[in-house]
């Protein structure tokens, strides 16, 4: 048993892809490191080793990601548990987070993470910003269950709440100085041309909005922070390129000003902020 012969089994990925997963399942899920592959690590595996490596390998041929396979995934330096109730944090909202971190000079920042998934967002802006009270709201309750115990593993504190932001009515009692989500925001047309290992493995309810109404979230997240964000408060956002336009003019129309895009490394527009 080979890397190449296990790498040649992912068919869906290219030759590099393919060996850069399996290189991550042996170090994340045995510790393996390449110096310990070549002096013949996979050849000396125990019996138990091997059957469970065949089931990682399983799982892996049939487009489940490597990251839900390890049970893990590293997201601005820390390790956070995602598994299929949660999306997979990506680079780009490691962007979102140094824009956050880079841009933002209160003291003592309250900060409102929406739609909060594995956590990863409030966890380090919590992590980062030292004198910052976070809390984190979503409506699945495997995702608030995963975020808290990631919240537990990195020894953070954020308070985390099972809220609907499309209910959320903002009583007056809880200004933030900084609100951020990175909502669903593909649109179900969207999906064809998606790889199939997003489409059929992470949850739709944390990537899809309807076709007819692709800045469902935004507005609802805009009306809410409209009044719930403390004066020169700001809001920010991850976005879909598509709509970048339409947000800015919508972010508008509820007041905000110095609403600006910003492009992620690829030079794509991933991101708005503004401020009340």
């Amino acid at each position: 048993m080979t890397i190449r012969e296990l790498a040649a089994r992912l068919k869906q990925y290219d030759e590099q892809e393919a060996r850069s997963i399996v290189l991550l399942l042996l170090y994340d899920c045995f510790g393996m490191t390449m110096t310990d592959i070549c002096t013949g690590a996979l050849e000396h595996m125990s019996c138990g080793d091997v059957k469970r490596l065949e089931q990682y390998m399983q799982r892996l041929e049939q487009g489940e990601p490597v990251q839900y396979v390890t049970g893990k995934t590293v997201f601005c330096g820390r390790d956070f548990h995602v598994e299929k109730g949660v999306l997979i944090p990506r680079p780009e909202t490691e962007e979102l987070c140094e824009l956050i971190i880079n841009g933002y000079t209160v003291a003592a920042p309250r900060i409102l993470d929406v739609g909060t998934g594995s956590g990863c967002i409030a966890i380090t802006l919590a992590s980062e910003l030292p004198h910052s009270t976070v809390s984190a709201w979503d409506v699945s309750e495997d995702a608030l269950r995963i975020a808290s115990g990631n919240a537990d593993n990195i020894k953070t504190h954020v308070v985390f709440e099972k809220k609907d932001i499309l209910k959320a009515r903002h009583d007056g009692d809880n200004d933030f100085d900084i609100i951020v989500s990175n909502p669903p925001y593909i649109c179900d047309k969207e999906a064809a041309d998606m790889e199939p290992h997003v489409l059929c493995h992470e949850p739709h309810l944390a990537l899809f909005v309807p076709d007819d109404d692709p800045l469902l979230f935004y507005r609802s997240i805009t009306q809410y922070a409209a009044t719930a964000l403390s004066p020169l408060g700001m809001l920010y956002f991850e976005i879909n390129p598509i709509y970048a336009d339409a947000l800015k003019e919508m972010i508008c129309s509820y007041g905000f000003d110095n609403v600006m895009i910003h492009d992620d490394q690829f030079g794509k527009h991933r991101f708005i902020s503004a401020r009340r």
